[in-house]
């Protein structure tokens, strides 16, 4: 695992855009470019909401980012994690590894919660953060059209 640099930032947005068409890890319909992902990317950094990134076999397995929850001063001890793997390294543990490494690192940078924001048809997800010791606290049905269906959004927590 390390920090993403700019120069990381197609290889974040190429692995993000092979999740759209999947339907189960965001409610973007459409591929992104990386100006759109710019901003996103500009808000991270090393000390307070990073971005890691694994590699595997030389390229870029995938990556685990820690994002502002809400942008209110008071909710600065909570951090929403986005993860997303390559096609290629799906199905092969690295997801765990990685969710349990920003969970470890997470408290050195304020963080007391970790929040995911996982559509309940993503069983592959919902079974990862649960084997990972989150907890689902809240589901709010129906929350997102996703061109053809009406997904439910659960929110998952861990205390810290």
């Amino acid at each position: 695992m390390r920090f993403a640099t700019n120069e990381d930032l197609p290889g974040i947005v190429e692995i993000y855009n092979a999740s759209i068409p999947l339907k189960a890890a965001t409610a973007d319909l459409e591929p992104q470019s990386t100006s759109q992902r710019s901003l996103w990317f500009a808000q991270h950094s090393e000390e307070h909401y990073p971005i890691w990134i694994r590699e595997e076999e030389g390229r870029m397995a995938g990556w685990i980012a820690l994002n502002p929850y809400y942008g209110r001063p008071a909710y600065r001890i909570t951090a929403e994690v986005s993860l997303y793997l390559h096609p290629d390294f799906r199905g092969k543990g690295l997801g765990k590894e990685m969710l349990l490494f920003a969970i470890q690192e997470a408290p050195a940078r304020g963080f007391r919660n970790l929040l995911g924001y996982i559509f309940e048809h993503n069983r592959a997800s919902v079974a990862l953060f649960e084997q990972c010791g989150f907890t689902r606290n809240a589901l709010l049905p129906g929350l997102a059209d996703m061109d053809g269906f009406y997904a439910d959004l659960g929110i998952y927590q861990l205390v810290l």
